[in-house]
Parts: C-alpha cells; sequence; structure tokens
C-alpha cells in the first residue's frame, strides 16, 4: 500500500516563492475551500506533477512555471511502501527529476523516461490513468472510467488485479519470439547455402568419376598437341630474338650517320644558295651602274666586263657545286629509306614475337588447367570426407532448426495464453462478480437503484427495477456522477483487496459542487465516513459554507499580491 505522507510546492502555478506544505495522512477527511483562482486545484496538479511528469489538468509544462518568478518551479511529494520511504522531487527551470528512497538518491538512467518507468513500473506500480481512477475524481480533465475506451477500461483493471504483468511478459515474448524467427531465418538461409554445396560437391565428385581413361588420353593428347605448339612458338621467338639483336643496333647506328651526312649537305646547300644570290647581286650591280654610288667615279667598260665574266665563272661553279650536293643529298635519303624499311622489317618481327608470347601465356594457361584436372583424379577420397563433412554441418543445423521451431511453437502457445482473451480474461472473470457487487452496493448507498453489470470486455449494461435498460450516456449528468464514484470506491476496495495498488489518498475536485443533489451530498459523506482511518480524503470545493464542520480539517486558499498561498486560519483547531 502506499502511504502519502507530505507535498510541497514553489513557483508552481500561481504560488510564489515560498513553499506551499500540505500534510497528506494529517486527518482522515481535510476540505480545501477558496475563491476562484486561489489555486485549490493546484494541489492536484502538483502531485500529478511530481509522480508522472504531467498535471492533472490539461495545462502545457512550461505554462506551470509562476510567470511572475519565472523560474525555480519545484514540487516534492512523499510517500511509504512498506518499510521504505521515498521522495519524488521534480523541477522546471532549471530541469530536476530525482527518486530518493531512505534518503538515498536511485541512480538516475540517462534518459528520464527510463527514470520514470523506475518509478511507475518498480515503485508506484501504477501509471497516470491508473492514478486518476482510483486516486482522483474531479469536473477538471477527468475522464471517468465509463466515458475511457475499451482498450484503456482493460488497462485500469489490469493495474487494479495487478495483471499487467502478463502484458509486460507479452511483450517480452513477442521480442524473444522474433529473436527467434530472425535466428530461424538465419539458419534457413546457412542450411540453404550448405544444401547448395553439397549438390556442388556431389556433382565435383561425379566429374571426377566420369574423369576416365579415355578422357584421360584426349586430355593428353591435348597437352602434348600444345606442348609442340609452345615448342614451336618458342623456336620461332628465340630465331627471330637473335637476328633482331644482330641486326637492330647497326642499323639504327647506320640510319644517325645517315642523317647526321644529310644534314650536312643540307647545311652545304644552304651556303651555296646564299653565294650563289651574293654574285647575282654583284652581276646585277655592274650591269645597271656606270657610275660608282660611293665615290662616282666612272666604272670602265673593261672592268665591267672583267666583273660580269669573274661572276658568270663563279656562278657556274658554284651550281656545279649545288648540282653535285643534291646528288649525294638524293643518294643519302635512298640510304635512309632503305635502312628505315630494314628497320620496319625488325619491329614487325618483334610484334610477332609480342603476339607469339600471348599465344605461349595462353597455351601455359590451358596445359595447366589440362594438368589439373589430370591431377584431381587423385582427390576423389577427399573430396568424398569433404562431402561427409558438409552433410554433418547440415544435419546439426537441421537439428538447430528443429529446437528453434519447437521453442517457437512453444512461444505461439504461451502468446496464446498471454492475450486479452488469454489468462487475463480468466482472471478478470473471477473478478467481474465482485466488481459488480461491489459497484451496486455503492450505487445503493447513493440512492441509485439501478443494476450495474460490467462483462469481461468491460461494457456496460445498466437496468432499472423494472429490467428496462439503459446505457450510461442515456442518464443525467447527476446521475452519471453516482455511477462514476460508485466505480471510484469500488476501484479503491479492489485495490485494497487485491494489495495492489492500493493507497491512503482520495481527491475530490468539486464532486460535491457539480451533478450532486443534497441527498447525493449526504449519502456520498455516508460513504466518506464509511472508509477505514487509513484513508485520507481532501474535498476540494466552492461550498465552503455548506459543507464546514462536516470534515475534520480544513484547508482555504486566498490569493495575496498575484500568489496563492494557505489562509492561516487561527480559529480553527485543525487548521494546516
Amino acid at each position: 500500500m502506499i502511504i502519502f505522507k507530505s507535498l510541497r510546492f514553489k513557483n508552481f502555478l500561481s504560488t510564489g516563492n515560498n513553499w506551499t506544505d500540505i500534510n497528506l495522512n494529517r486527518s482522515k477527511s481535510t476540505l480545501i475551500v477558496g475563491q476562484n483562482g486561489a489555486g485549490k486545484s493546484t494541489m492536484l496538479d502538483a502531485i500529478a506533477f511530481a509522480l508522472f511528469g504531467k498535471p492533472h489538468r490539461n495545462i502545457n509544462k512550461p505554462q506551470l512555471v509562476n510567470t511572475i518568478n519565472n523560474k525555480n518551479c519545484v514540487v516534492e511529494v512523499t510517500f511509504v511502501i512498506g518499510k521504505s520511504q521515498y521522495k519524488v522531487v521534480r523541477g522546471i527551470k532549471p530541469n530536476v527529476f530525482e527518486i530518493w528512497k531512505n534518503d538515498d538518491m536511485i541512480n538516475q538512467s540517462s534518459h528520464s523516461k527510463e527514470y520514470q518507468k523506475i518509478l511507475e513500473q518498480n515503485i508506484l506500480k501504477l501509471n497516470h490513468k491508473s492514478f486518476h481512477q482510483i486516486v482522483v475524481l474531479g469536473s477538471s480533465s477527468f475522464v471517468p472510467f465509463m466515458q475511457l475506451p475499451a482498450q484503456h477500461r482493460r488497462d485500469v483493471i489490469e493495474d487494479l488485479l495487478d495483471i499487467n504483468v502478463f502484458s509486460k511478459m507479452n511483450s517480452l515474448l513477442k521480442e524473444k519470439t522474433a529473436m527467434l524467427r530472425d535466428k530461424m531465418k538465419d539458419l534457413s538461409f546457412k542450411l540453404d547455402v550448405e544444401n547448395n554445396k553439397i549438390e556442388t560437391q556431389k556433382k565435383y565428385i561425379s566429374d571426377l568419376k566420369a574423369l576416365n581413361k579415355t578422357a584421360k588420353e584426349q586430355k593428353d593428347v591435348q597437352v602434348n598437341k600444345l606442348r609442340k605448339d609452345l615448342a614451336s612458338l618458342s623456336k620461332e621467338n628465340a630465331e627471330i630474338s637473335s637476328e633482331v639483336e644482330d641486326k637492330q643496333k647497326p642499323l639504327e647506328k647506320e640510319l644517325n650517320k645517315l642523317h647526321d651526312r644529310k644534314q650536312v649537305f643540307v647545311q652545304y646547300n644552304a651556303q651555296f644558295r646564299q653565294q650563289m644570290a651574293q654574285v647575282v647581286k654583284e652581276s646585277k650591280f655592274y650591269e645597271e651602274n656606270e657610275n660608282c654610288p660611293t665615290c662616282s667615279q666612272e666604272i670602265t667598260e673593261s672592268v665591267r666586263n672583267d666583273k660580269l665574266q669573274s661572276s658568270k665563272e663563279k656562278a657556274k661553279e658554284l651550281k656545279d657545286a649545288m648540282d653535285e650536293a643534291s646528288t649525294k643529298s638524293g643518294e643519302i635519303e635512298d640510304s635512309i629509306k632503305q635502312v628505315s624499311d630494314d628497320l620496319n622489317d625488325i619491329r614487325a618481327k618483334q610484334s610477332t614475337v609480342n603476339s607469339n608470347n600471348q599465344t605461349i601465356a595462353r597455351i601455359q594457361n590451358e596445359i595447366e588447367y589440362l594438368e589439373k584436372e589430370l591431377n584431381q583424379t587423385g582427390d576423389l577420397e577427399t573430396a568424398k570426407e569433404e562431402l561427409e563433412a558438409m552433410q554433418n554441418t547440415a544435419n546439426e543445423f537441421n537439428m538447430d532448426k528443429f529446437t528453434l521451431n519447437e521453442d517457437y511453437s512453444y512461444n505461439n502457445v504461451m502468446s496464446e495464453m498471454l492475450k486479452d482473451t488469454g489468462i487475463k480474461t480468466k482472471i478478470i472473470k473471477q473478478y467481474i462478480p465482485v466488481i459488480n457487487k461491489l459497484v451496486n452496493q455503492y450505487l445503493q448507498i447513493l440512492d441509485f437503484y439501478v443494476h450495474f453489470d460490467l462483462d469481461e470486455s468491460f461494457t456496460e449494461t445498466i437496468r432499472s427495477r423494472h429490467r428496462d435498460q439503459f446505457s450510461y450516456d442515456s442518464f443525467s449528468e447527476g446521475e452519471k456522477q453516482r455511477i462514476d464514484l460508485a466505480l471510484l470506491f469500488t476501484w479503491r476496495m479492489i485495490a485494497k483487496m487485491k494489495n495492489s495498488i492500493s493507497t491512503n489518498l482520495l481527491l475530490l475536485d468539486e464532486t460535491f459542487d457539480s451533478s450532486l443533489d443534497h441527498d447525493g451530498v449526504e449519502n456520498l459523506m455516508k460513504i466518506l465516513h464509511s472508509l477505514d482511518e487509513n484513508s485520507n480524503t481532501f474535498i476540494i470545493s466552492h461550498k465552503g459554507d455548506i459543507l464546514d464542520g462536516k470534515f475534520k480539517d480544513k484547508i482555504e486558499f486566498v490569493k495575496e499580491k498575484n500568489f496563492s498561498k494557505i489562509k492561516d486560519l487561527q480559529t480553527l483547531e485543525n487548521v494546516v
């Protein structure tokens, strides 16, 4: 059982920087009053925020920080479970989330969601939804059990009966089954690979056996023919290589010399042409001029004739020399062409050598392949041993697959048992009569004489005394609230019977202010007074004048300077 001891908060909603402290187990019943906006319901939001990280009402997390101070929003709640005392501290600006057990802080998880799971699943053993079905009944942001979807109703009942462990087991089983499925898929792949290897090995052994004497002889013939071709090509290459080595270098040397000689005659020819141009120029001068252009002296006819005759003789000598140089240059050109043709023949023979080398490499590969096939005959026993090893491996895979299939089938059976229609439904069936009996008892106390039944799917059937059938939505708001109250107290009684999520705390938010008439209020008071001494009920109400004196303690919230605080009621002995 969870015994809530205290709650305190500051800078939370409309409260200021001073702590607001509320003793949660001081009195069996406490009335909380105050004007609208004074902060009466802040207590609900604070305890819900401390435990679950979200308020009771539909308020965004940033809006929980007091807008005036805008920092240091902190809520602390303490409670006892068995012999262990816990304190949960949660804050905003800065963000704080701490869980303390017997004055030692529980190691914080790397992620706040995991830390919250520790609080809900391992310590409180209830979630936000269940908390608001067992502990809180309010008009603000409260969804009564009868207005919850079927699955959410089931979640509440599972928490109450402490059978949600089967859901967790089913979730773990699904993960395990998924892992088994992956292992089976992986093993099937390995088995297919091994079977393919076995088939390949069998074919290999069959091929080895098929390699008989005739096949060997045929391959020997092929090998011998290839070796002859190889020898022939190697011999041809050797001859060509010898010829190339004997002729190539001298021819290259001779070609270089011829090119050098050709260059000499080219230079001679250029010089002769230059000299010829000079002779022609000089001859033209004497033909065109009778006086010297430099000294103006007359050039005599005899001098002119001598010069012209000398120029003609020199021109003839130069022409003869040029003709001889051209003849020699042509001879050298012919020699260059011959030597070049010889070198081209050698290069062609080198190309033949390269082509032969490629053919030799191919023939050598063919010989190696054929020789390998011939030698494989001796590997038949080894191949049989390898086949046996492969078959043993495949047998092991088959055994492993059989084991995994057995586990998978076993998990499927367990999964069927752990489904909502399995063992949980069987347990729920046992409690449905008890639940219905308690609900109808509380409805009678509340003077609402109908017969209420829930079935295993948590669908209600409501009949009047005259056996007329109704649905929850067909009733008035006051009648609906009576049903909600009956269910709330039923859930608390079931929780106490199961000792699952039983708690001392009961919070009624404006329950007396909404749809209950005078008789409904009186009947609700009867139920509250019938609660055991371990229950601590807090009633938030606007009707302080009507309810005054009906409860052992009273807390009044007031608004001063825009901050909510608890008013110190000096006239009441039981002021908090």
